[in-house]
């Protein structure tokens, strides 16, 4: 990981800036990468992004609750996120973290909110997507997607980071067990111990493809979430040449990050999911966005001189 990733990573703890951005962030420019507050208003920046021909997948942002009313709030949350796509119609489906539906409380806990939410997916046949999330997570994670999977098929599905050294082990593991393993692959955006994740970008990226390609391979729909150029292309031109169908891949991108690529991908016949976040508790999900990019930190400082 990068210095300016890890400086950026712990000035955003510090207490006293936190404070600041989380009273002002979102009029200095955090909703350009947040689509709002509310759930009415998430689903109507769905609306736009689908008229554009893209899709989208929703996620009330939220992690580490401290007890079960914070974790039953939260489920309550995705299970309203269900219910407003069924009514509005919206071509979209959801993501969510774990830790906010009790995983720190207990598995019991986050098992029986889960449960809740997947009856519902399948209810309204929609798709639920479990975020990966830090490195003390993965073994519980991968744990409970195991036994969601069995009971919920289809309607699950979880994402992968490429910047962990066990993560070609895991997919083996879910590609050999599973007929239909939808993944989400990512770099991995958490701050890591070399000891298990691959300290410089160069290596991130090898396996990254690695990962791409061999999903790819396998005949499970492989989502491939980047705004790398290289990646993009690279993932378009083994498409072609290995005669995988379109059908079985889409691109995703983060909401407010290259809308023009993002449309561009569309024109061309891609499928393009935009990962639209929202709600109340945007901090974590903002400063990891600004880490990544630094340009986005610029963009924050040049509003909050902006007359």
């Amino acid at each position: 990981m990068s210095f300016s990733r890890k400086l950026v990573l712990s000035v955003a703890g510090n207490p006293v800036v936190s404070g600041v951005l989380k009273k002002y962030g979102m009029k200095l420019g955090a909703a350009r990468f947040v689509a709002g507050e509310t759930l009415k208003e998430a689903i109507e920046q769905v609306r736009l992004l689908n008229k554009d021909g893209l899709v989208a997948t929703l996620d009330h942002l939220g992690e580490f609750v401290k007890d079960e009313r914070e974790a039953l709030a939260s489920t309550q949350a995705c299970l309203d996120v269900l219910d407003a796509i069924k009514a509005s119609g919206v071509n979209c489906n959801m993501s969510l973290k774990m830790t906010s539906l009790g995983l720190d409380l207990s598995k019991e806990t986050c098992m029986k909110h889960m449960r809740m939410i997947l009856d519902k997916a399948r209810e309204v046949n929609n798709f639920v997507r479990i975020d990966m999330e830090d490195y003390a997570h993965i073994d519980i994670t991968m744990e409970i997607f195991d036994e969601l999977k069995r009971e919920y098929g289809k309607h699950v599905g979880l994402v992968i980071q490429a910047y962990l050294y066990r993560t070609v082990d895991d997919m083996k593991h879910l590609e050999t067990t599973y007929e239909n393993c939808n993944l989400r692959l990512v770099k991995g955006a958490y701050l890591e111990s070399p000891k298990v994740a691959y300290p410089n970008m160069v290596d991130v990226d090898k396996n990254y493809i690695k990962i791409i390609e061999m999903h790819m391979l396998s005949g499970h729909f492989t989502a491939v979430a980047s705004h790398d150029d290289k990646i993009i292309e690279h993932t378009k031109q083994f498409a072609k040449k290995n005669n995988i169908s379109r059908d079985l891949f889409e691109f995703q991108m983060l909401y407010g990050v290259r809308p023009e690529t993002q449309r561009q991908l569309v024109r061309e016949g891609y499928a393009m999911r935009v990962y639209v976040p929202y709600g109340n508790d945007w901090y974590g999900y903002f400063s990891r966005r600004i880490a990544e990019r630094p340009a986005n930190a610029l963009f924050i400082l040049k509003n909050m001189f902006r007359k």
